[in-house]
Parts: structure tokens; C-alpha cells; sequence
């Protein structure tokens, strides 16, 4: 099994294809990463420097690929951070040829525009593609809240608003939705939660909120839930596995006080978890 990740590269750190290619490769996928960045590390260090691959150069990696003949292997796409639309566009194309090789390949857009703390990070016009362009596109999305309330603008303060959100989501095109780092006036004491919604159910699952100040969970999350989709095709069976894979990375992270994902550390514990959240059905 394979899958191509198309989305943002750091040499020092984590985040992006740095964040999502490890622990694929640490569970058994095989990865087939394409960089629309390149840069020493990310941004929220305040500086940084690499290039922004345009769309003409992530086209040439594609072509690359499928002219080894290898599209056919391809069960999935993924996608994170989109630098301009151009870009965007060129990972449609992408996501066309490896369907038109598998028909059964999935595409998993992670819609990166912000969050609650920055607000929206992304340049003038990439909303609107993923909005318009992407979602509509995707299998499987997964947004952090405020990026689900800037794609449906909806409230997401509750439980019951959330998933009003991500029906709202679903009616623009996917089969999935994963939000992630819900955030609810009801939740419990101490927990993260992350809430999964398809037209069939919707199901919710917490874990131990730890101090953090690493970036990049979205980024793995995404790929991991793709992955466990891909595997195991139930919806509570790929969150469950999903909250536990990512929970380690994050006590490992939080455990060294580090500043980014502890992967390499946690890499044993990626693969068979200590802890199991279940995953509570809501609807």
C-alpha cells in the first residue's frame, strides 16, 4: 500500500511531509512524499529559509512518478498545506491521475487555513480553493474547529453545533469528516477530543489533554487517520486507533519538553499504543 503526501517539508523539525512520512513508514506504508515547500524549519520560529515549489515543479514530481508506472499502487492522497491556488490546482491534477490509475483510491485533504489561536495563516484566495476546489473533491477531510467553521460558516461551540458543522461539511462533498481539538463548553475536565461524522453516525473520542508546544499534530493526525481508514474501514475502529497513535507522539513530546513531535522517540509505541480511548457513538 502506498500513499502520496503532497504538502509542506521542513529539514529541522516536524511538521508537514516531516511530520506525516515517518509514522506511515513506521506503521508499514510505503510513502511517496512531494514537497510544495522546502524550508530549514517552520514558521512559527519566526524565521526560516527554503523555497516555495511552484505548481509547475510539483506537476514534474507527479508526471515523475506515474511514468514509472506505479499510480496503480497508489491507495491514497494526501494533502496539507496549500502555499497559493496554483498549487491547489496541481494537486487536483494529482489526485485525477492517481484515481484514473485506482479508482478506488481515496483522497484525504487536510484544509489548512488557521486556527483559533493565529487565526487564518494561508495566503489570499486558498480558503476559497478549499472551499470550492478541494473539499468537494476529498473522501476524507480533517479540519481543526475554526478551519470546520470557516468551510461551512457555522458556530462550533458545542457539541450538537459541531456536528451541525460537519454535516454541513459532508453536504460539500466528502464521506468523512474528522475534526480535531474540539472544543466545547460540556467537555470533560482535562480532555482533548477529536469527533468523527459520516452520514451513517457520528463518533466522539477523548484523550488526556497535555501541555504542548510542539506544532505538527494536525499533520500527523491526517495521515494517520488516512492510514487507519485505509486499513480497517470502520469508522470507530480508525478513530480509536487514530486518538491512541497520536496520544503517544504527544506524551512523548510533552514528557521531553520538546519543542517539536518526539516521532523518533515514540516511534515503538506508534506502532502498539499503551493506552486505548474508545470511541463513544453520539448519533
Amino acid at each position: 500500500m502506498a500513499i502520496l503526501s503532497i504538502q509542506s517539508h521542513v529539514a529541522f523539525g516536524h511538521v508537514g511531509n516531516a511530520a506525516a512520512t515517518f509514522p506511515l513508514q513506521r506503521l508499514g506504508c510505503e510513502v511517496w512524499p512531494v514537497h510544495t515547500v522546502m524550508f530549514s524549519n517552520h514558521t512559527g520560529y519566526g524565521s526560516w529559509r527554503g523555497p516555495v515549489l511552484p505548481a509547475a515543479d510539483i506537476r514534474a514530481v507527479v508526471q515523475g512518478i506515474a511514468e514509472r508506472g506505479v499510480l496503480r499502487d497508489c491507495e491514497a492522497v494526501l494533502s496539507g498545506y496549500v502555499g497559493d491556488p496554483a498549487v491547489g490546482e496541481a494537486i487536483l491534477e494529482a489526485v485525477g491521475l492517481v484515481r484514473a490509475a485506482n479508482p478506488r483510491a481515496l483522497y484525504c485533504c487536510d484544509p489548512v487555513i488557521g486556527d483559533r489561536d493565529r487565526g487564518v495563516y494561508v495566503r489570499p484566495g486558498v480558503a476559497e480553493f478549499l472551499r470550492e476546489r478541494a473539499v468537494p473533491a476529498a473522501d476524507l477531510i480533517v479540519p481543526n474547529q475554526f478551519e470546520l467553521e470557516l468551510l461551512t460558516g457555522l458556530p462550533a461551540g458545542s457539541l450538537a453545533q459541531v456536528l451541525a458543522a460537519a454535516d454541513a461539511a459532508l453536504a460539500l462533498g466528502p464521506r468523512l469528516v474528522l475534526v480535531t481539538s474540539v472544543e466545547r463548553a460540556e467537555a470533560p475536565a482535562g480532555a482533548v477530543e477529536m469527533l468523527l461524522v459520516s452520514a451513517a453516525g457520528a463518533w466522539l473520542v477523548a484523550t488526556p489533554r497535555l501541555v504542548l508546544a510542539a506544532k505538527g499534530t494536525g499533520d500527523a493526525t491526517a495521515a494517520l487517520f488516512a492510514w487507519f481508514w485505509l486499513r480497517r474501514q470502520e469508522p470507530s475502529a480508525a478513530l480509536e486507533a487514530t486518538a491512541a497513535a497520536i496520544h503517544v507522539i504527544v506524551a512523548a513530546t510533552a514528557a521531553a519538553g520538546a519543542r517539536e513531535l518526539a516521532l523518533v522517540a515514540a516511534q515503538d509505541a506508534i506502532v502498539d499504543p499503551p493506552h486505548r480511548f474508545p470511541a463513544i457513538r453520539v448519533r
